[in-house]
C-alpha cells in the first residue's frame, strides 16, 4: 500500500504541471500536427507542380527542336513556367535556354533580362549554385558587349579572388581593360594564368597583357 502511494506522489509534481499548462500543452500540440499536415500537403502540392513542369518542358523542347523556333509559343509557354512553376528545375532550364536563344538571335536586352531572372531564383544559401554562376557570367559578357562596363562587373562581384576560377578572372580583366584600368586588368589576368592549366588559354592572356603594355 505504502509502495502505491509513493509511486502516485513521485508522478504528482507531472500530473500538477500538465493540470496548470494543459491549455498551452494542447494548443502546441495543434500547432505541431499543423505544421507537419502543410509540411505534407506541401510536397504532393510541389511534387505535382514539378510533374506538370515536366510535361510543359517536354512542349518546350518540341518548340525548340525545329530550325526556326515560334517565339511567341515560345514566350507563352515561359509566361506559364514563371507564373505557375517558378520554383521548379524545369523553370530555370527554360529560361536558360530562351536567353540562349535570345543571345544567338542578338536580342541582348532580352538576353540580359532572362540570365537576371535565373540569377533572382538562385540566389541565396538554398540557390542552385551552377545554373547563378552560368546566368552571372552570361550576363556579365553580354554587359560587357554592350558596353555596361559597371554593371558587367557588379553580375561577378560575388566571387573572391581567392575562389574564382580562371575565365571569371579573365572577363573581370576584360572589363577593367575596356575601363582603362589597366594595373587591375593585369592583376587580373595574371591571376587566370595562373589557374589556367592549358597552354593555350595561357597564351591568349599572354597575349592580351602584352597589348596593355604596348
Amino acid at each position: 500500500m505504502n509502495n502505491v502511494y509513493e509511486n502516485n506522489m513521485r508522478f504528482l509534481p507531472l500530473l500538477k504541471f500538465l493540470d496548470k499548462y494543459k491549455i498551452l500543452l494542447i494548443f502546441i500540440t495543434i500547432l505541431l500536427l499543423g505544421i507537419i499536415v502543410f509540411f505534407v500537403i506541401n510536397n504532393q502540392i510541389q511534387d505535382k507542380k514539378s510533374e506538370e513542369a515536366s510535361e510543359l518542358y517536354k512542349e518546350w523542347l518540341t518548340a525548340f527542336s525545329v530550325e526556326n523556333p515560334d517565339i511567341v509559343e515560345i514566350n507563352k509557354m515561359l509566361k506559364i513556367f514563371l507564373s505557375d512553376y517558378k520554383k521548379t528545375g524545369y523553370t530555370k532550364l527554360a529560361l536558360l535556354s530562351k536567353a540562349n536563344l535570345d543571345a544567338k538571335l542578338e536580342n541582348y536586352e532580352e538576353s540580359i533580362k532572362n540570365f537576371k531572372q535565373i540569377i533572382e531564383l538562385t540566389n541565396g544559401y538554398r540557390g542552385n549554385k551552377i545554373f547563378n554562376k552560368i546566368a552571372r557570367v552570361s550576363a556579365s559578357r553580354l554587359l560587357l558587349s554592350s558596353d555596361k562596363y559597371e554593371e558587367a562587373l557588379q553580375m561577378l562581384d560575388i566571387y573572391s579572388s581567392s575562389d574564382t576560377n580562371a575565365y571569371i578572372h579573365e572577363l573581370i580583366g576584360d572589363i577593367l581593360y575596356k575601363q582603362q584600368k589597366n594595373e587591375l586588368a593585369i592583376s587580373q589576368y595574371e591571376m587566370a594564368v595562373e589557374k589556367y592549366t592549358d597552354e593555350t588559354s595561357k597564351s591568349i592572356i599572354s597575349m592580351k597583357i602584352s597589348n596593355i603594355d604596348n
